[in-house]
C-alpha cells in the first residue's frame, strides 16, 4: 500500500494553498485555512470524513461542509461545523440543474474565500474543480470508487471520461482507495503517478468499532449462523445474489438466517424495486432490517457479514466497519472488494455475479467449527489494526495540508508553519 506522507509532498513542490490565513482570519500568514469539504450528500460527509474534519478544526483550521440540506447538516451544526447547502440531485442529468449547481458552488467557495477543497464522490470531485477555475483556491480529490461510467461503454462513458480528464488538471493531489483504480486513471492519462497516491478507503474509527464488548457467539449452533448483508438495495451490490444464494442455503440449512440491512434508492438507477422486496420477505429468504445510523447493534448480532458487489466500488466502508468489530465477511474477488480480506483466513472470497459460488462459500462457513469462525474474525479485526485505521487517512491528510503550509510560506518568504 503506498501510502502520501509529508516527504513525498515536499519533494514535489506541493504548495497548498496559494492565500492561507492567520489565526485572525487576514490574509497573509500562512496558519489558519478555510477548508470546505464537497460531495453530494452530507450524509457521505458525516459519516465518512466527520472525524478528519473534527481534527482539521482541532488543528486551527475553518472547516466547513458543504452539501445538500438534511437532518446531517443539523448534526454538523451541532457539533460546531458550518454547513452550506448546495442542491446535488444525485443522478440526475438535466443541464440546467447541473450548472446551477456548479454556479452555487463557484459563489461559496468564493463568497466564503476558501482555500482548500477537499472533495469527494464523482459529482463533488469534478464541479469542484470547475467550480475553482480561475481562483487562487486549491483542489484535493478522493476518488472513492468508479461506478458504472468505467465499467461500461459507451458515450455516457466516454462523456464521465473526458470531465474526469478536464476536472483532475485543476487538482493538486488525488488520492484513491485502491491501486486499480489509481492505474486507471494513470493509463488513461486523467492523472499522473507523481501527483497521486492510495489511501486504505475511508478507514474505520478502531475505537468506535469496538471488539471489547461486542464478541462472536462462538456457541451458537450450526444451522442458525447469522448472516448480514449491509448496503444500499442496489442490484449492482450483490443484493440479488444474496437472497438467491440465500435460497440455495436454506435447502440444506433451513435454520440459517439472511438479513439485509440499507436503504431503498427509490427510483435510483439499478434500484430493487419495493414490490420485489416484499416478495422476499414473504418466501421467508430474508429478515428486511431497514436502514439506520448505527450499524454496531446489528453488526454485533450477525455472525458474519455478505457483500457481494459487483459494483466498482472503492473500498466498502461496511466490510471495514464488520471486520473491526470482528465479524468475518464474505465478498467477491473484485477491485475494492478484495482488499478487505484476507482469503480464507479473514474472510473468504467468491466470483462475481455467482449466487452458487457465493452459497457455496456460505455453507464453507457454516460448516466450520465455531472456534475457526471466532479466529476468523479475529484475524479481521488484526488486519483492519494493520491496514484500516482511519488515523493513516486522517495523518496523510494533515501531512499534506502541513507541507502545503510550509511550501507556501517559504515560497512567500516566511518561516514555515509549525507542525500541528
Amino acid at each position: 500500500m503506498e501510502i502520501v506522507s509529508a516527504s513525498d509532498l515536499a519533494a514535489e513542490g506541493l504548495a497548498l494553498p496559494g492565500s492561507a490565513l492567520s489565526s485572525q482570519g487576514q490574509p497573509g500568514a500562512p496558519g489558519r485555512l478555510r477548508i470546505a469539504v464537497v460531495a453530494n450528500t452530507t450524509w457521505y460527509i458525516h459519516n465518512f470524513r466527520r472525524n478528519l474534519m473534527l481534527h482539521l478544526k482541532d488543528m486551527g483550521h475553518e472547516v466547513v461542509a458543504v452539501g445538500p440540506e438534511d437532518r446531517y447538516a443539523g448534526l454538523f451544526r451541532q457539533e460546531g461545523i458550518a454547513h452550506i447547502s448546495v442542491p446535488f440531485h444525485g443522478a440526475g442529468k438535466n443541464p440546467v440543474r447541473e450548472l446551477g449547481t456548479l454556479l452555487r458552488l463557484r459563489r461559496i467557495f468564493r463568497e466564503h474565500r476558501i482555500d482548500v477543497v477537499l472533495s469527494y464522490t464523482p459529482k463533488g470531485n469534478i464541479y469542484s474543480a470547475f467550480a475553482l477555475a480561475g481562483r487562487d483556491g486549491r483542489l484535493v480529490v478522493n476518488v472513492s470508487g468508479l461506478g458504472r461510467a468505467f465499467s461500461r461503454e459507451g458515450l455516457l462513458a466516454r462523456t464521465v471520461q473526458r470531465l474526469y480528464q478536464q476536472a483532475f488538471r485543476r487538482a493538486e493531489w488525488v488520492f484513491f482507495q485502491n491501486d486499480e483504480d489509481r492505474s486507471t486513471f494513470i493509463g488513461k492519462r486523467i492523472v499522473s503517478h507523481a501527483k497521486s497516491s492510495r489511501l486504505p478507503g475511508s478507514g474505520v474509527d478502531l475505537r468506535r468499532f469496538s471488539v471489547s464488548d461486542q464478541a462472536v457467539d462462538a456457541t451458537r449452533d450450526t444451522n442458525s449462523v447469522v448472516f448480514l448483508f449491509v448496503a444500499r438495495l442496489l442490484w449492482d451490490k450483490g443484493i440479488g445474489e444474496y437472497v438467491e444464494a440465500a435460497r440455495l442455503v436454506k435447502q440444506r440449512y433451513p435454520g440459517a438466517q439472511f438479513r439485509v440491512l440499507g436503504s431503498i434508492d427509490r427510483g435510483g438507477a439499478g434500484a430493487v424495486p419495493e414490490d420485489t422486496l416484499r416478495s422476499w420477505i414473504a418466501m421467508g429468504l430474508i429478515d428486511y432490517l431497514g436502514a439506520c445510523d448505527d450499524v454496531r447493534p446489528h453488526l454485533a448480532a450477525a455472525d458474519c457479514v455478505v457483500l457481494p458487489s459487483f459494483y466498482r466500488e472503492g473500498v466498502p466502508r461496511s466490510l471495514l466497519e464488520a471486520a473491526a468489530m470482528s465479524r468475518p465477511v464474505i465478498t467477491t474477488d473484485a477491485i475494492g472488494c478484495r482488499d478487505t480480506v484476507d482469503d480464507q483466513l479473514s474472510g473468504l472470497l467468491c466470483k462475481p455475479r455467482d449466487s452458487a459460488d457465493l452459497a457455496e462459500k456460505i455453507g464453507r462457513f457454516m460448516a466450520m467449527p465455531p472456534a475457526e469462525r471466532v479466529l476468523m474474525g479475529r484475524r479481521a479485526r488484526q488486519k483492519m489494526e494493520r491496514d484500516f485505521d482511519e488515523r493513516i487517512v486522517i495523518d496523510a491528510y494533515s501531512a499534506l495540508l502541513h507541507v502545503s503550509q510550509a511550501t507556501a510560506a517559504q515560497q512567500a518568504g516566511a518561516a514555515p508553519a509549525a507542525s500541528a
